[in-house]
């Protein structure tokens, strides 16, 4: 190991500080905690002001899932943004490392709903479509700002 804030690498070589890949790391996480909370929170609210149907039932109106997909796309881009404004540097490539993550969960969500009813496949399909466009949205907004 190196002076204790600087890894070393195989030939000796300081590389990048530990500090930054922990916060590298947290910029990453924080996007995610702010997509999952927001997600959840107004799937909530919808479902307590009976504009969704209760939870464990399908939801199949098309009006609902147009709904729940539009502000989970405005949800992805805030959550991309985030990373990008927390990552210690190289705020596009956090931003795809976490977008990448998001598609393959998103896959995991289309194999489940296969095995469910929780409403129609185009749903979680177009979350899965939707993911890296609204990611790289979130990254240009903060990167443009900059």
């Amino acid at each position: 190991m190196g002076n204790g804030t600087y890894a070393t690498n195989t030939d000796g070589q300081s590389s990048l500080p530990r500090r930054s890949i922990w916060r590298s790391v947290g910029s990453i996480v924080a996007g995610f905690v702010v997509v999952v909370v927001l997600s959840l929170a107004i799937d909530q609210l919808m479902h307590s002001l009976g504009v969704y149907p209760p939870w464990g039932e399908p939801m199949n109106e098309i009006g609902d899932n147009l709904l729940a997909l539009s502000y989970r796309c405005v949800i992805g881009v805030l959550g991309s943004y985030i990373t990008a404004r927390l990552a210690p540097h190289s705020p596009m490539l956090h931003v795809w490392i976490g977008a990448m993550i998001g598609f393959v969960l998103s896959i995991g969500g289309i194999v489940a709903a296969t095995s469910m009813n929780l409403g129609p496949m185009w749903y979680p399909v177009s979350l899965t479509v939707t993911t890296l466009p609204c990611a790289w949205l979130g990254g240009r907004l903060y990167c443009r700002k900059q």
